[in-house]
This record gives C-alpha cells, sequence and structure tokens, in this order.
C-alpha cells in the first residue's frame, strides 16, 4: 500500500507525506491537532481518528477492511471475489472436496467465506465451513487449542480436499493441523490462504499458496481519492473495491486430487525435490513402483510423464521468483535446479510462451493497473 501511494506521489508531484510509523495519530489525538495536516490516508482508522479529521476539517480516506464510517471514502479488497478465485484454484485442480476455515466475527473474512462457497455452488460443489471468533489478541494458548481444533476438523473431511483458509495466518494453522493427524500436504489436503506475505508464505512447511490482493493499488487508488478530496471534489463511490491479482501457487496446494497412493507420495517427492537436480529414477524409487507401472498412473492421472512434472514444478517456482523477486535469471536457474540459464529460458518460454522477461514485466504491469 505504502509503495502505491509513493508511487502516485512521485508521478503527480501534489505534496510531501509523513509516515507515522507510532500511529500517534490514533493514539494521541492531541498530536494531530498540533500538526497543520492537509489530507491522512489510515491503514488502521478509528472512530476518534475519524472525529478529529471531521473536527479539523481533514479529508481522510480508509484503507481498513472493516465497515465504512460514514462520510469517509473506504478502499479495501474485493473480498468475494478474492474467495471466487480460491475456489476457481481448487476446481481446476480436480478437487471434489472442498473446506473453508475463516472467522465469524470479521466481516472481511465472511466475505471470503462467501465468495468461496458461492463459486463452489455455481460449480455444483458443496463446501464444509469451520469458522470460529477471532479473539483480537493472539496468544500461544489459543493457537495450541485452533490446531487442535482444526486437527479434528480436518479428519471428518473426505480426502483428498481443498481446504482455503481466510488469511495466511490462519493456513498456517491448517498446515499444523495436517502435519499433527500425519496428513500430506498437499496431496490429501491442499491447503490455500489468502493476503500473500511473502515472508510468512515461504517460512510455512511446504510454503504456502495464497490468493494476492492488490495492495499497491489499494495505495495508489487511496492516494488519488485524497488529491480529488483535496481539489473540491467529493468521491462518486464511498466504498471502492479493489480487484485481487490472482492466486500465487506454491507447494501447499500445488497438486491435482489424486487418491493413489504411489502417485500421490511421488508427488510429494517432486514437489521437494524437483528444485535440486531430481531425477525420475529417484522419483521412482521413493515411490515404490516400476518405471512403467509409475509412468502409466502418471499419464492416467496427469495427463503427463513423472519427467514433465518436474519441469512443470520448476516453471511454477520460476513463476513465482520473477514475481516476488527482483533476482536476476542467473539467481532464479540457481534456485531452480538449472545450470545454465540459456537453457531455464528457452525451457520458460516452450512451457508458457512468455520469456521470463516478458513474463516479469506482464506481472509487474498487472500489480500497478
Amino acid at each position: 500500500m505504502l509503495k502505491g501511494i509513493v508511487h502516485y506521489e512521485l508521478t503527480h508531484r501534489l505534496w510531501s507525506a509523513f509516515h507515522d510509523d507510532q500511529a500517534r495519530a490514533e493514539t494521541e489525538p492531541h498530536w494531530l491537532r498540533s500538526k497543520k495536516w492537509h489530507g491522512v490516508i489510515s491503514r488502521h482508522t478509528t472512530p476518534g481518528l475519524v472525529q478529529v479529521c471531521a473536527e479539523l476539517k481533514i479529508p481522510l480516506v480508509d484503507l481498513n477492511d472493516i465497515a465504512p464510517y460514514p462520510g469517509v471514502p473506504k478502499i479495501r479488497p474485493d473480498n468475494v471475489g478474492l474467495g471466487h478465485l480460491g475456489a476457481e484454484h481448487f476446481l481446476e485442480r480436480g478437487h471434489q472436496n472442498f473446506g473453508f476455515t475463516g472467522f465469524s466475527n470479521d466481516g472481511w473474512s465472511c466475505e471470503r467465506r462467501d465468495g468461496f462457497v458461492e463459486a463452489l455452488r455455481l460449480a455444483g460443489r458443496e463446501c464444509d465451513v469451520f469458522d470460529v471468533n477471532y479473539p483480537g489478541d493472539l496468544t500461544p494458548v489459543w493457537d495450541v487449542e485452533q490446531i487442535t481444533a482444526l486437527a479434528g476438523w480436518l479428519k471428518r473431511l473426505p480426502k483428498p480436499v481443498g481446504v482455503m483458509a481466510c488469511m495466511d495466518l490462519r493456513a498456517q494453522q491448517i498446515i499444523s493441523a495436517a502435519q499433527m493427524s500425519n496428513f500430506l500436504v498437499p496431496e490429501e489436503v491442499a491447503i490455500l490462504g489468502a493476503n500473500n506475505d511473502p515472508i510468512r508464505c515461504e517460512m510455512t512447511y511446504p510454503p504456502l499458496s495464497s490468493v494476492a490482493p492488490n495492495a499497491f493499488q489499494s495505495g495508489y487508488r487511496a492516494a488519488e481519492v485524497l488529491a480529488d478530496m483535496l481539489a473540491g471534489r467529493k468521491p462518486k463511490n464511498y466504498d471502492q473495491r479493489i480487484e485481487p491479482i490472482g492466486v500465487v501457487t506454491r507447494p501447499s496446494s500445488d497438486v491435482l486430487a489424486i487418491d493413489d497412493r504411489n502417485v500421490a507420495t511421488a508427488l510429494s517427492f517432486i514437489r521437494e525435490r524437483a528444485c535440486h537436480g531430481v531425477s525420475v529414477e529417484e522419483v521412482i524409487k521413493h515411490a515404490y513402483a516400476s518405471r512403467s507401472q509409475l509412468e502409466k498412473k502418471f499419464r492416467h492421472y496427469l495427463g503427463r510423464s513423472p519427467q514433465a512434472e518436474i519441469r512443470r514444478v520448476q516453471v511454477v517456482k520460476i513463476r513465482q521468483l520473477l514475481f516476488e523477486t527482483d533476482f536476476p535469471l542467473k539467481k532464479i536457474a540457481e534456485l531452480t535446479g538449472f545450470e545454465h540459464v540459456e537453457y531455464m529460458c528457452v525451457l520458460f518460454k516452450r512451457l508458457t510462451g512468455d520469456s521470463p522477461g516478458s513474463y516479469r514485466k506482464k506481472m509487474q504491469s498487472k500489480v500497478a493497473q
């Protein structure tokens, strides 16, 4: 969001901004009154902040994903659309069983749940929902209690199952619950989060797939609305929704729904080792199957060979690194198991239709739209 605001500033040169790192505007109303401000963009808007801005006749734009304050323009994610993308992600992978877990006392979570359930029903599928109240203050005790409760819920779900969480933190708890119950992730329980916090998603094991909202566009749009208000123009829409970017696929959900144990084991091994130079012979040995048997099963369930699956997993990782990092291609080749960057580029274009450079530019322009 901050990047979006800064980008608007740099391209329009309308003002200089102060980043309130210590959130003094929220906790110390007199501090806001002591300065000569012309406008405020707030990520954690409170009734007190709304009141002070109204008293001082300072335009306020709200980026918090809660119910709008009267007269205060709000920019927030299209949560229903975000849920739709999650459902489509699992449907594309052939899942027949679905679950959603979130927080019944948070409107944004309920919207994401409703979008997920709606998209599944449009496809003729049902969803098992496990919602709880979000306590506000997270404690280790609450975390343990939730993991235990989620483990009990997962045991009751038919497998394989695709489970979406309202946010990445909740998805982490699902992964812990699945591991507690000795379920393979993603082969038996495929898991998808939301918000796409790259650090949180990458530190999870296996790394967590997540639906990415367009935070950059939210920040940019908030700055645009504030500029209009400073110019005396009233917002046309006081509750604007920003479309999500899409699903960032990582290993926690990157598998087709397959109930064959040999294939599931082979896919799990490929997922873990594809970017470290794994061979088909190693996959066969790990899956306890003959080459002809495993090849036949892969063709039946996936429509491709084990070698093609290794390449597919590598390409998924390349896409992720091109989207989330500014690493040079040589570094990306090293991280995805390619000795020669030229071969990586040729393979990537053959399988995706784009060169790595054009794919990166395409994703950057999509975020900035």
